[in-house]
């Protein structure tokens, strides 16, 4: 039990002291799953966050999933995912409600606009950080180049960039593997 109420209690801190979503929570689930708690190691935490960022849904609640279930199964899935989630879920319906009492106030709507740029700092950290991990050969340089060109120059959907480059690795592997026999 004292497992499962960490991993709530893990998960609840990250999501009640977390702006800009889930990609700006990534450094922090690091941080708390790999660098403190080592409940991740580096290697499965880049595969947790491609994991998570290829499923459908929100990519926190993907990753605390996943981190909870590596470490007791599908109670600590749940744990982890309510204390995720419980954050959110309270603090917007506490958001509507003062949203609605406040109206057009211009220091509201300027409190807004400098936590969305700031939370765009935290977006590009968590990039940079992965970036570091995942980019270190001419093969996965070439899949993130070629997939961010894919999805901003030619509008192809983010989907599609994950099927091309979960394809590319698959025949990058199979190459690899064909060498090595030879």
């Amino acid at each position: 039990m004292k497992d499962l109420v960490q991993l709530f209690t893990v998960f609840f801190k990250i999501g009640m002291f977390t702006f800009g979503g889930g990609l700006a929570m990534i450094p922090l689930i690091q941080r708390a799953v790999v660098d403190d708690r080592h409940w991740l190691t580096e290697t499965e935490m880049v595969d947790c966050v491609a994991l998570a960022q290829s499923l459908p849904g929100v990519i926190a609640v993907n990753t605390a999933t996943y981190v909870g279930n590596k470490k007791k199964g599908f109670l600590g899935a749940l744990f982890a995912t309510i204390g995720v989630t419980l954050p959110s879920f309270t603090i917007i319906i506490l958001v509507v409600l003062f949203l609605n009492a406040v109206g057009d106030n211009p220091y509201v709507e300027g409190a807004l606009t400098g936590v969305t740029a700031a939370s765009c700092a935290l977006i590009a950290m968590a990039a940079f950080s992965l970036g570091k991990q995942i980019l270190r050969g001419a093969f996965t340089w070439i899949v993130a180049t070629v997939s961010f060109a894919m999805i901003v120059l030619f509008d192809v959907s983010a989907v599609w960039a994950i099927v091309a480059g979960a394809v590319a690795g698959c025949v990058y592997q199979a190459v690899q593997e064909r060498r090595r026999v030879s």
